[in-house]
């Protein structure tokens, strides 16, 4: 049985508090040789609220999330026997191939609520260039999620958008892949109803989470959003397995990644886009309506101008549409779209909101 169809519930351990980075050293006192993977400025907002031992050795990724740079790190890390992730979810899927090469624990200490990279034991894996290569599943859940909840307070307002994106596709993905099914395994209704529970979190305090960051201030609607995208999240997978995992909002964010022009665009925000084509492809067009006012409200991009395609739609569309449709992308989950299907899709959203410019 693949990894992939296993269920995995989370982290051995889970902890999310204002002043969580407290717990960090004492929780890994039984390690021997801890090793920070990091990136540069993900380690500058760990060090304004918190520090690590001086003897812990600090590692930089090279910000592909690659196998090559897993590599490199693993053989950087030497004799390691915990890896500790302290970034947003490049960083933290580094840490957590690196840890898989080593053969050793991984800690997850997110500075950024941008995905539920920090919860899920897997890694969406880069190619060198940008784009998407596959995604990896690996043998340990993390030993620690470690949350501290003053160090994402301050992290910059488009990451937590990101991260509403994403986290709002785990609903809209995981009915699509089970709403033909005649009977839900309870593991798998477990799933999906943490996925209901997102959407209806996300649609009740995601605008008054963004408030409260931009005030500054650490509210239950900021740590409900904020546990909506790292924790809740990644239990939708877990406990559903391949029915609550990527369908295709994200097999349209991995298409996306070919394109450069939205490289500049957060993953989260480039799926929320992808949950509209794929809304379009299952002929539910009332629920994009329902969908775009929202949007607009909360700055994700609905066309391909708002994801900075400005020029070349039908190649785009072309382009995205082709690699969405390959029969090893997650698309397949939802049934057997073609890549005419998907491309008819993404020029259904041109239309509807080029007749909509000013979305109510």
């Amino acid at each position: 049985m693949r990894l992939s169809q296993v269920i995995r519930s989370g982290p051995n351990q889970y902890i999310c508090e204002e002043d969580a980075a407290k717990y960090l050293e004492e929780k890994l006192k039984e390690f021997k040789y801890p090793v920070v993977i990091t990136g540069v400025k993900s380690f500058k907002a760990f060090q304004k609220f918190a520090s690590i031992p001086q003897n812990w050795p600090v590692l930089r990724y090279d910000h592909t999330a690659s196998e090559k740079n897993m590599a490199k790190l693993a053989e950087q890390a030497g004799r390691a026997d915990v890896i500790v992730g302290i970034g947003g979810g490049k960083v933290l899927d580094t840490a957590k191939g690196t840890a898989e090469l080593l053969n050793c624990e991984v800690v997850l200490v997110p500075t950024l609520a941008g995905t539920c990279a920090g919860y899920t034991p897997l890694s969406a894996v880069y190619h060198e260039d940008g784009s998407f290569s596959h995604v990896a599943y690996y043998k340990r859940s993390a030993f620690l999620t470690l949350i501290d909840l003053r160090i994402l307070l301050n992290a910059p307002a488009e990451y937590l958008l990101g991260g509403i994106g994403d986290s709002l596709a785990k609903w809209y993905e995981a009915e699509g892949i089970t709403r033909s099914m005649k009977h839900l395994p309870v593991m798998v209704e477990l799933g999906l109803r943490s996925a209901k529970a997102i959407y209806e979190g996300i649609l009740r305090d995601s605008e008054q989470a963004l408030h409260d960051r931009n005030e500054g201030k650490i509210t239950d609607a900021f740590r409900n959003i904020v546990e909506i995208i790292i924790g809740a999240a990644g239990t939708v997978g877990g406990f559903a397995g391949e029915y609550g995992r990527m369908a295709g909002a994200h097999a349209i964010h991995n298409g996306l990644t070919f394109l450069p022009e939205t490289h500049s665009i957060l993953h989260g925000s480039k799926v929320a886009y992808g949950i509209l084509v794929q809304l379009a492809a299952t002929g539910d067009i009332n629920e994009v309506k329902k969908l775009l006012p929202l949007y607009q409200k909360l700055g994700f991009p609905y066309n391909l101008d708002t994801l900075h395609v400005t020029e070349n739609h039908g190649a785009a569309i072309e382009k995205v549409a082709a690699y969405a449709a390959k029969p090893e992308e997650s698309f397949r989950l939802l049934g057997s779209f073609t890549k005419a299907q998907i491309a008819k899709a993404m020029e259904t959203i041109e239309q509807l909101t080029a007749e909509k410019a000013d979305i109510k």
